[in-house]
């Protein structure tokens, strides 16, 4: 049992490497503070995939932006930091404790309000609070054949090949539903070519 515990918690991280998960998606809301540029995010946040920055909430004027992540090289190479405005972008630290850095930095035109959707990392198993597992129903089968497999590695190595075919089989089918049903659209970021 602790084994089956044990590759049970292993496989979990595997499949929250395996990201977006939609069912593990939040959204979060955090004030931003005049000339604060850096804010904690919750520690088991795993990726951050869309963010907006609200100002004149709940009024008549409020306005939603999306602005765009930029990476640690792009924020090491702003030449001012500090530089103060509406924030357009920001830099999410995948830390143990991480952050999110905003760019420009807050200004006094706020208040400001930085929205996120953001995947969380799954829950640990555990066996003796006889928890449900943090999954959705779709996935169920795979994580049974996952877990099949990672047993069949120490108790039964000669179907371990067998038992890795029926995993990336159930994966296949659950991954191919934790999609949004929607249009594609692509669009160039043309204003990005000319940020220097």
């Amino acid at each position: 049992m602790y084994d089956a515990l044990q590759e049970m918690n292993y496989l979990l991280v595997e499949l929250g490497n395996l990201q977006p998960n939609l069912w593990k998606v939040v959204q979060t809301s955090t004030n931003l503070s005049n000339g604060v540029a850096l804010y904690t995010v919750a520690t088991n946040t795993v990726m951050i995939l869309d963010a907006w920055i609200t100002q004149n909430s709940g009024t008549a004027q409020q306005t939603d932006r999306y602005i765009s992540p930029m990476s640690r090289t792009e924020f090491a190479s702003l030449a001012n930091k500090s530089t103060p405005g509406q924030p357009s972008q920001y830099w999410f630290d995948r830390l143990q404790s991480p952050t999110i850095t905003m760019y420009p930095v807050p200004d006094s035109g706020g208040p400001y309000i930085l929205n996120y959707y953001s995947c969380l990392r799954m829950q640990d198993a555990n066996l003796a609070g006889g928890e449900t597992m943090d999954i959705q129903y779709l996935f169920i089968d795979a994580v049974v054949a996952g877990l099949a497999h990672r047993l069949a590695r120490i108790y039964k190595p000669e179907l371990e090949a067998q038992r890795e075919k029926d995993y990336d089989k159930a994966w296949r089918i659950a991954a191919s539903q934790n999609t949004e049903n929607v249009g594609l659209s692509i669009s160039p970021a043309i204003r990005t070519y000319y940020k220097r």
